[in-house]
């Protein structure tokens, strides 16, 4: 095992479509799956409003905390897509037509339909760098340790591998799941001491209702496969004293 820093982020996600209930958020988990295996691990997900000084106030707090922070929504060409221009004033830099993109933009469409709506997604600080965007063309965009995507998913997944050779990662998170024919209350006490003993491998306990049963996922996360096996062998042993079924498969 290496001894990398641990590297860790914060993300963002920018909607009062989210926050309404209007539209479920699933870029964490597509952002938080992609950082796992460059171990890199999200530590804390904020769900905020499009209002600029909350933006502002949030990334300005997070961006001092968290190697990276990525921010989805709010880049796209509405009135309420505010997110570049709320960057630019929380790094104070200018907020304006970035050259670059403003070209890819206006190369992408055809003649007559680079509105101005579709120009507004080429605003941004003018000196952040680009984040490409195979799916729709307009770009992305990162100043510092701030990254800030679309919130429509399939195109967010669709720009994270052009980061893959940005972002500098840690030792990879590994995880191990044992799923388990029991109640939570039956294995806390246990698993408990076992959390108690490894203190690098972070336990996850998940209960589950399938085929009319109740179950438990224990999930064993670590970037040290030894801390892992040795974790995993502790809950075996105690399952095995309290005859306990595991599911092979759910």
């Amino acid at each position: 095992m290496t001894n990398k820093k641990e590297i860790i982020v914060g993300i963002i996600i920018i909607g009062n479509e989210v926050l309404s209930g209007r539209t479920k958020d699933v870029n964490t988990s597509t952002i938080a799956t992609w950082l796992n295996s460059l171990g890199i691990r999200v530590k804390e997900v904020r769900v905020i409003p499009d209002d600029k000084k909350k933006i502002i106030d949030t990334v300005n707090q997070l961006r001092k905390n968290f190697n990276y922070v990525f921010t989805t929504g709010g880049i796209g060409p509405t009135h309420d897509d505010i997110t570049a221009e709320s960057i630019s004033e929380a790094f104070n830099l200018k907020y304006d037509f970035h050259k670059e993109a403003f070209s890819i933009l206006e190369n992408y469409y055809k003649p007559g339909e680079f509105s101005e709506g579709r120009q507004k997604m080429a605003k941004m600080p003018t000196s952040a760098k680009l984040i490409m965007n195979p799916s729709s063309g307009a770009p992305g965009f990162y100043v510092e340790n701030v990254f800030c995507l679309p919130g429509v998913p399939s195109i967010l997944k669709s720009m994270l591998g052009g980061l893959n050779n940005i972002l500098v990662g840690g030792d990879p998170v590994i995880s191990k799941t044992l799923n388990l024919r029991t109640v939570e209350s039956e294995i806390a006490k246990s698993l408990s001491n076992v959390q108690n003993k490894n203190s690098e491998v972070e336990i996850g306990s998940y209960p589950f209702f399938r085929a009319g049963k109740l179950g438990v996922s224990i999930v064993l996360r670590s970037t040290d496969q030894n801390k892992i096996d040795q974790c995993n062998d502790q809950i075996l042993q105690f399952i095995k004293e309290k005859n306990i079924e595991i599911l092979r498969e759910l």
